[in-house]
């Protein structure tokens, strides 16, 4: 029987291989680290063609999105400040929340109060896929970097919460073709940054939507689902401390004095960021202590 070739003999390998064919250099955006190579290798199972041709394509749509790249749309638009963020969060709820317990970045997304509709007659459509595109960006870019120095860990990977609550076909239908573009995007050139997807509240009508929603899905995406209905804060509770989790998903948080839990941002990512003043950014390193035991770090506090 063939031994099987040790996943860091295909790192290495894969590495060699980026910089020889000029597709990796020293500072590119994309991330360089060994976590980053391994999330493309992990999203085609390690087969090292697979994954070079994934990481190629992606490669070219951060030079090519939007007629500008990723990185010139990224100076653009501050994922945690533009003009047009109030109006974004009201009607296409999709936001960074502190972290769980495991020290993963909480994505929170309220399906039910979807509104395109609405959001369209302050916001263009072009737009709003623009911010689209930068909160997807800020992920590997801002949010699990500071998540891994407060945690004192590899962090790689969100918990994805999504609420279903008054979240029916006729809005599922109105914001298909835009949702499936964005898990598209989210697959395709940010793989293997889901760690868990949890939807509650899902209506008696999510059979259909999820018959429809499933095959966007890879496999290893779908693995990764809890689907829950009404009765879902103790589980919740079991993945997410109280305090860290938004009242409005039967946590005790409601970010306070911050703008409440949608338009905070809060998170170790937030540490330095204009808005966030002394006292709020006090709180939020106290909050995540890193201390030193044994010659390893530990978090004294996941409260963020």
């Amino acid at each position: 029987m063939t031994k099987p070739v040790p996943q860091k003999t295909i790192l290495e390998r894969f590495r060699k291989e980026l910089v020889a064919d000029d597709l990796l250099h020293d500072g590119d955006s994309i991330g360089t680290d060994d976590e980053t190579l391994l999330r493309f290798l992990r999203a085609r199972k390690f087969d090292l063609a697979q994954s070079k041709k994934m990481f190629a394509d992606c490669q070219n749509w951060r030079k090519t999105v939007e007629g500008v790249g990723i990185d010139e749309l990224y100076r653009k638009i501050d994922p945690f400040d533009y003009p047009e963020r109030e109006a974004v969060f009201d009607c296409w709820p999709m936001w960074f929340h502190k972290t769980d317990k495991k020290g993963r970045p909480i994505n929170v997304q309220i399906f039910g109060k979807m509104d395109l509709a609405r959001l369209y007659k302050v916001c263009s459509p072009e737009r709003h896929w623009e911010t689209i595109l930068v909160n997807a960006e800020c992920l590997p870019r801002e949010v699990l970097p500071a998540a891994t120095r407060a945690a004192g860990k590899s962090i790689n990977n969100t918990l994805v919460i999504v609420d279903l609550k008054g979240f029916g076909l006729s809005q599922f239908w109105q914001v298909k073709a835009l949702a499936r573009s964005s898990f598209q995007i989210s697959q395709d050139y940010y793989p293997e940054t889901m760690g868990q997807l949890v939807i509650i509240n899902a209506p008696s009508s999510f059979t259909v939507i999820w018959s429809v929603i499933k095959p966007w899905l890879s496999k290893e995406t779908v693995d990764k689902v809890d689907i829950l209905g009404h009765d879902y804060k103790r589980v919740l509770l079991e993945i997410v401390d109280a305090d860290s989790l938004p009242a409005s998903l039967g946590g005790e948080c409601t970010c306070e004095g911050l703008g409440g839990c949608s338009m905070s941002g809060a998170g170790p990512w937030m540490i330095g960021r204009k808005g966030w003043g002394p006292r709020s950014q006090a709180s939020q390193e106290e909050a995540q202590t890193v201390v030193v035991t044994d010659g390893s770090p530990s978090v004294s506090s996941m409260s963020l």
